[in-house]
């Protein structure tokens, strides 16, 4: 196994993302070196499949239906100068009971998928998580 570091779910994106992910589902995942071109990359060993729930609508869109987010589209916002814009920043946010009632955890990200990928790995792991150095570039 390689060596693990602490990074914050904030700034998770990539492969790293995809394997905090699987942490997250409980699925057994193993990372491969790149090669012809290729950056670090998540598969499934038993399939030799690529597993890339952040920018794969099939896995990750699951994903987003079993966890129950609210994900919403880009949203305007208000510029002094100019008055509303397009700010082109999706929204996922999770619900938890926490004890003083429901609270929502949003998390933004030019991608849905990853924003909505980033809410989930806060919600089940916190705001931090430990992954392969080799998948932070």
């Amino acid at each position: 196994m390689t060596d693990l570091i602490e990074v914050q779910t904030s700034t998770l994106a990539g492969a790293a993302l995809d394997w905090a992910l699987a942490q997250v589902e409980g699925i057994e995942v193993a990372i491969a070196e790149p090669h012809y071109g290729t950056d670090w990359r998540v598969y499934r060993p038993e399939s030799g499949g690529k597993y890339s729930p952040s920018t794969d609508w099939a896995i990750g869109g699951l994903l987003i239906d079993k966890h129950q987010l609210t994900v919403s589209s880009p949203q305007a916002l208000m510029h002094r100068h100019t008055g509303w814009e397009p700010s082109g920043i999706w929204s996922a946010c999770t619900w938890t009971n926490d004890g003083y009632g429901a609270r929502s955890h949003g998390w933004h990200h030019t991608s849905a998928l990853i924003a909505a990928c980033r809410a989930i790995v806060h919600n089940k792991l916190g705001d931090t998580v430990q992954v392969p150095k080799e998948l932070i570039q």
